[in-house]
């Protein structure tokens, strides 16, 4: 049976993780993903958990330390945020295209400078193009049911490529939520172990990552482009097995809230999508017919599902917790309209910015947006940037 506790986004990540057995942590600390870590640390030196603790000198030596576990058979996990993921960019982008499965939780803050460590998206946003499946959570649940699910689909023989779990600094990491915390026979059951991927093997000595010539880089990318694609069906699989096992659903790709009979969508990214779902039901009762799409994967990018999702509504808006500096908009906002392609004209839409350095993004914020859609709405091919600020 589950245990109802409550817990921080933190622990619930460093919860889940252990859960799922890893045979090797690396650790080092960063506001604001510190107490990962060290919960897992409290674990492991407590006795509760077997597993390899290894305390590195940076960030760049965590992934390169759980890179070298992981590519012997290991199950591992590390988590970090902002200027440690930067600093472990060499590694982190190696273990990807060397198609090595792991899972690392990522606190999202804001990149320096100005300098700041607080809450944004931007660090995790600035990496998406560098082979890893990445997902935003919304709750503390989710943030320990998709460390578990993360396992299951990285190590799947379609798929075999890291995961990132993320979820928004401090408004996560650091809020206590009330969860469902399973068994270990539960995962267990669920999440058996899986060895069949080891690339290194002290019996039979070989080469990984030898200088790799132009025409076999590009069979590389493209297997590593169709396993990416390959996910998009893993991901959707994973969430109803895990339904099925644990009764928690979380929609696959996305999660589509009061959308069926939208005029005016809100599409949301991690823990706003909360506020957002009050927001719609705020709107609701004006009688204004908004409705809510939560872009949980961003890479895959779930574009055929937006299309979908949007097909037949009048306008939208996406709220991004980061931007685009080579465009004048968020980057979701950007990846959304690419998702509509030739459709794009049909409807109104803005790209919605707020919530950088840790600055709230309000139920007024996004009951304004709702109602700035619902305005502009008989205006298709209308476009603009706004900003949710005062």
């Amino acid at each position: 049976m589950a245990k109802y506790t409550a817990m921080t986004g933190n622990t619930a990540a460093y919860n889940g993780a252990a859960l799922c057995r890893p045979d090797l942590i690396a650790a080092y600390p960063i506001t604001p993903q510190s107490s990962v870590v060290e919960g897992l640390a409290g674990l492991v030196y407590g006795g509760k958990l077997d597993s390899n603790f290894v305390q590195v000198e940076s960030e760049h030596s965590a992934m390169s330390v759980v890179q070298g576990a992981a590519a012997a058979g290991g199950r591992v996990f590390t988590a970090t945020s902002a200027q440690g993921l930067a600093l472990m960019y060499e590694p982190y982008f190696r273990m990807s295209t060397l198609r090595i499965p792991m899972v690392m939780a990522i606190a999202t803050r804001e990149m320096t400078s100005p300098e700041t460590i607080w809450s944004g998206q931007q660090d995790a946003m600035s990496v998406r193009e560098a082979g890893w499946i990445q997902m935003f959570c919304e709750s503390n649940q989710e943030i320990l049911d998709m460390i578990i699910q993360a396992y299951a689909i990285a190590e799947n023989k379609k798929v075999m490529l890291p995961v990132n779990v993320c979820y928004d600094g401090f408004y996560s990491s650091h809020l206590i939520e009330g969860i469902q915390l399973p068994e270990q026979a539960e995962v267990d059951a669920f999440l058996p172990r899986h060895d069949e991927y080891a690339y290194l093997d002290p019996a039979h000595p070989a080469a990984l990552d030898p200088l790799t010539p132009g025409e076999l880089m590009m069979k590389y990318r493209k297997k590593h482009l169709e396993a990416m694609q390959e996910a998009k069906a893993v991901i959707e699989e994973t969430d109803a097995a895990f339904a099925a096992h644990f009764g928690r659903n979380y929609g696959g790709l996305i999660e589509e809230y009061k959308t069926e009979d939208a005029d005016v969508v809100l599409l949301t990214v991690g823990g706003m999508s909360g506020t957002g779902k009050d927001a719609v039901d705020a709107a609701r009762e004006k009688g204004i017919k908004a409705g809510l799409i939560k872009i949980r994967f961003i890479r895959p990018f779930p574009a055929e599902r937006i299309a979908k999702a949007l097909a037949g509504k009048k306008a939208f808006a996406v709220v991004d917790r980061s931007v685009s500096f080579g465009w004048n908009c968020g980057p979701m906002y950007m990846e959304t309209k690419a998702a509509l392609a030739d459709a794009d004209e049909k409807y109104c839409s803005f790209s919605a910015i707020g919530g950088l350095g840790g600055a709230d993004i309000s139920f007024e914020y996004l009951l304004g947006c709702i109602e700035k859609l619902e305005a502009k709405k008989d205006q298709p091919g209308k476009r603009d940037t706004v900003w949710l600020m005062d």
